[in-house]
């Protein structure tokens, strides 16, 4: 069960969960849920390949993650290296193998962000804002997979969900290039933003980022059906504005201290990432409550 514990932490199951909600959303979106055998293989493709992106990620950022102090499995020797590349690989397959069997659309959409997670993990992330963009994307893309998954069209709203998942994703994205600036100037000479513009600066465009994921889900919730003065999706989703805002004004705050300042804001920046992750969760859900109450009730 320890060992069990740890290969859940290392491939970072709660964002899995989270990947299955936006493709059960995008499906219901685009025209209603698939057949059972098609469902159950548009749910475990990105599940793994998510799963196996965090495994591989992990692998090569061993010596940052020590550096930054994190809880990870192969920081603490709960998992070894080459374990981590066993897990990484036998779930790519497992997942590549469970998208070809769906469709052409979704065979594309896996292999290609599957490359796209190993290249980010060994050199993409090192270069100024493209790993972040990828990270972002890789939020959005569970909505154009499941939309894919069912039809060949994205519609207007899952579009406009895809850019706020994406402007919001990216913001957290830069949250976390500030909070691991250290590690990743140190030992992986990573040309960050933070590095480029500062982290006040870097905090400055992440709250930007926020707010204009605020204002699309504002726009969802007045203009686009099924959100449009839904008031389930109103009341959950402004409560994950509520959170983004929260997180993102703490950032400019406290990185507007001093260096030692700075540094003992190490236990906020761990919480805002929690909230951070509540708060899209929340969105998710939101979304996905709407697409099924739209069709059921």
């Amino acid at each position: 069960m320890h060992k069990l514990g740890a290969v859940l932490r290392l491939t970072r199951v709660e964002h899995s969960a989270m990947l299955a909600i936006a493709v059960l959303a995008a499906e219901q979106l685009a025209g209603g849920l698939p057949g059972i055998g098609t469902l159950v293989l548009s749910l475990i493709a990105p599940v793994l390949v998510s799963m196996a992106s965090f495994a591989i990620n992990d692998y090569f950022d061993i010596k940052v993650d020590k550096l930054n102090k994190k809880n990870r499995p192969l920081v603490t020797g709960e998992l070894k290296p080459v374990q981590a590349l066993y897990i990484s690989a036998a779930a790519f397959t497992a997942g590549i193998a469970a998208s070809a069997a769906i469709n052409t659309y979704a065979f594309v959409i896996v292999v290609v962000f599957t490359a796209l997670a190993v290249l980010y993990s060994y050199r993409l992330k090192e270069m100024l804002l493209l790993g972040n963009v990828y990270i972002a994307l890789t939020m959005v893309i569970p909505f154009i997979f499941g939309s894919y998954v069912v039809g060949n069209t994205l519609g207007t709203g899952i579009a406009l969900i895809c850019a706020m998942i994406f402007a919001s994703g990216l913001g957290r994205e830069i949250h976390g290039s500030i909070r691991d600036f250290g590690g990743d100037t140190k030992v992986r000479n990573v040309v960050s933003l933070p590095r480029v513009i500062g982290l006040r600066g870097s905090a400055a465009v992440s709250l930007a980022l926020y707010l204009v994921a605020i204002a699309i889900s504002a726009y969802l919730f007045l203009f686009v059906r099924p959100f449009a003065f839904n008031t389930i999706f109103g009341a959950v989703v402004l409560a994950s504005d509520a959170l983004l805002l929260y997180v993102s004004l703490g950032y400019v705050r406290k990185t507007g201290k001093s260096e030692r300042q700075r540094r003992t804001s190490a236990r906020f920046f761990d919480r805002a990432r929690d909230l951070s992750l509540l708060a899209m969760g929340l969105a998710l859900l939101a979304i996905l409550a709407s697409a099924f109450l739209s069709f059921y009730i």
